[in-house]
């Protein structure tokens, strides 16, 4: 097969990377349930069942398209994380073309159901089944291990097997940046965030988001409030007017719906999106928004899968590689040197000078946890349970 010269360059610019347990869609009540062995496993590197090993040989016969399928927690109009996976989906259609053959499959809970469609797909002959929800790790790889022939891609999870792999993206550097344009932006300097559920992952990207506004406005301060679960509307706008009321005038997210971003616009406050741009939402309110495009990846995946090249070797990427990024920023309601600094700061994390969590760091105690010369590591990153000076909340749902 002839790889066309726009996937080419594509896959050109998408070397390969660590791996994370980042994930945004499992339920609260899955996800809570083993914390700690979850935090233990991802970011310290592939906790696999087996090292990394070619998968089996899956190249379509020639000229037939690629059968894969992808499994979303929710549907594509929460404008949130299935929406930016649909987007990554759909633009990696178009460019492999005939190439593959795609099937959707929405609204597919994190318990027996998942692991029957999961079966299902690899039983009809998926040559490749794409899990988008942390909470399908385990019916993943029970699937797996029936089916040997049949590639199973699983976004932020951290388990792999000779035919499962794992992907997710730095999310926390997108953040970040937001953060630092938050400080710019903050007349009160104090600012707000609509929490999901307290797990490491969420919170580093509280952590980030106070630490890229805190090396701007060291005065400001970052307020938590929590709502326990990854897509509730009622609840999200709830938390963003009670964060209002607390003297937040920019807030923050990592829920999925555009509720927080509806209310910044109506109580005449900044805001930011998450996982997509959300600015339709928030013509005024709206700063920015940290979003995902797994376009990329997909095209890599699956183009490897076809040409029989795919590893189950776990993929992490952020800025530098265009799978996060903080996007539709908008110019005119920031001043012109956060802009500056907004365009220094990521153009250090595209060249790995910058990181994030780089010492010295204080916690809410002023205790040093991460010394001056060295960074937070991958494990401790991934195990991460405290809140960085600023940050005032608390880590109990």
């Amino acid at each position: 097969m002839t790889t066309p010269a726009c996937l080419n360059a594509c896959l050109n610019d998408l070397p390969s990377a660590v791996m994370s347990a980042f994930s945004s869609t499992a339920s609260s009540a899955f996800r809570s349930a083993s914390l700690v062995a979850l935090a233990a496993a991802a970011l310290a590197g592939p906790l696999d069942v087996c090292a990394a090993q070619n998968a089996p040989a899956t190249q379509a016969a020639s000229g037939a398209p690629l059968d894969v399928s992808i499994v979303y927690l929710g549907n594509p109009g929460d404008a949130g994380w299935t929406y930016a996976h649909e987007r990554g989906i759909s633009a990696a259609q178009k460019v492999l073309g005939g190439e593959m053959q795609l099937k959707r499959i929405e609204n597919v809970p994190e318990n027996a159901d998942a692991e029957r469609v999961f079966r299902d797909r690899a039983a009809k002959g998926d040559k490749v089944v794409i899990g988008t929800s942390f909470g399908y790790m385990d019916a993943m790889m029970k699937v797996a291990r029936d089916y040997p022939d049949t590639v199973f891609l699983h976004c932020s999870g951290y388990k792999s097997a000779r035919n499962l792999g794992n992907f997710n993206g730095k999310v926390y550097e997108s953040a970040y940046l937001a953060g630092v344009l938050a400080g710019y932006t903050s007349k009160t300097h104090v600012l707000g965030f609509v929490g999901s559920v307290p797990i490491p992952e969420v919170i580093r990207n509280i952590d980030a988001f106070a630490l890229g506004a805190r090396s701007v406005a060291p005065q400001t301060v970052v307020k938590v409030v929590w709502i326990s679960s990854w897509f509730d509307p009622g609840k999200e706008r709830q938390a963003a007017e009670t964060l209002i009321g607390m003297n937040a005038d920019v807030l923050m997210q990592n829920t999925d719906s555009t509720a927080t971003m509806s209310v910044a616009e109506a109580h005449h406050v900044h805001a930011f999106g998450w996982d997509s741009d959300m600015s339709q939402w928030g013509p005024h309110a709206h700063l920015g928004s940290v979003a995902y495009d797994w376009s990329r990846y997909y095209v890599k995946a699956i183009e490897a899968v076809r040409q029989g090249t795919w590893t189950n070797q776990p993929v992490y990427w952020g800025v530098k590689e265009g799978i996060t990024d903080l996007v539709h920023v908008n110019a005119q309601a920031v001043p012109p040197e956060a802009l500056s600094k907004l365009a220094e700061r990521r153009a250090a994390l595209v060249a790995g000078t910058l990181d994030p969590f780089a010492g010295p760091i204080k916690d809410q105690r002023g205790q040093t946890r991460v010394a001056a010369g060295t960074a937070l590591s991958a494990a401790d990153a991934n195990r991460l349970d405290w809140f960085v000076d600023g940050v005032q909340g608390s880590l109990a749902q």
